[in-house]
């Protein structure tokens, strides 16, 4: 089973920011528990009393809010860093998937809707991959908790049943599931990549993003990962 863990970044009801953002990465069941063990470690430097309740969410880091305010900011932006560089301990395929939707662009379609539908078929054309090349797994998306969630479970169903732009959803074995990102690492280090890449596109800051650039999911030296869908 290959688990896709995803989250969002940007506003769509703020009119003062571009761009909506849905990222996440996509791994093997049993590399769950590793990158898990290379988030808590991170986690654990701060002298939180309880480290595993210390949510790496990038928004919160990088501001200095809550619990965070009382780091240094060098201490964290460098554990932004060294999240986002979590997945180099892991062997075996892992890719990020993304999209980056300035919201003008898709209007009147609503961008959270656009951005679901294309990481999702992305990430079900890279389980076709596997599969012609002999590995047959099913996929199974985990996403924060949002108000999209309703939504978003009814589209992931539409998708595989009758079909979306670029054709049907074959081989995910299930409608996405959602949970607390407090209480799950890998959808916590999905909001460090969503957020490097609204600090990217959004604010032009290329620190976080320059870290995990080459990782989106690709094959012969085409990306297939990551879409930038922009005003012309």
């Amino acid at each position: 089973m290959h688990l896709l863990y995803l989250d969002d970044a940007g506003s769509v009801g703020n009119p003062q920011e571009r761009f909506f953002i849905l990222a996440g990465v996509a791994l093997f069941e049993r590399q769950t528990y590793h990158l898990e063990r290379e988030l808590d470690d991170v986690a654990g430097r701060f002298g939180h009393p309880q480290p595993k309740a210390l949510e790496l969410h990038g928004n919160q880091m990088l501001a200095g809010r809550n619990f965070w305010r009382n780091v240094p900011k060098a201490d964290r932006r460098r554990a932004i860093a060294d999240g986002l560089n979590a997945i180099r301990s892991l062997r075996g395929d892992v890719a990020l998937f993304a999209a980056v939707i300035e919201k003008v662009a898709v209007s009147p379609e609503d961008p959270v809707e656009f951005a679901f539908e294309e990481v999702a078929s992305r990430f079900d054309k890279k389980l076709l991959r596997l599969h012609r090349n002999g590995r047959s797994e099913r996929g199974i998306i985990v996403l924060d908790k949002s108000t999209m969630e309703t939504r978003l479970q009814a589209l992931a169903t539409e998708f595989r049943f009758q079909g979306h732009r670029a054709g049907r959803l074959h081989n995910l074995a299930d409608v996405p599931f959602f949970v607390d990102s407090k209480a799950s690492r890998l959808v916590q280090y999905a909001d460090l990549v969503a957020y490097a890449l609204w600090r990217h596109f959004e604010k032009q800051d290329s620190e976080f993003f320059d870290i995990i650039k080459n990782d989106f999911d690709q094959e012969g030296g085409v990306v297939h990962g990551l879409l930038v869908k922009t005003v012309g």
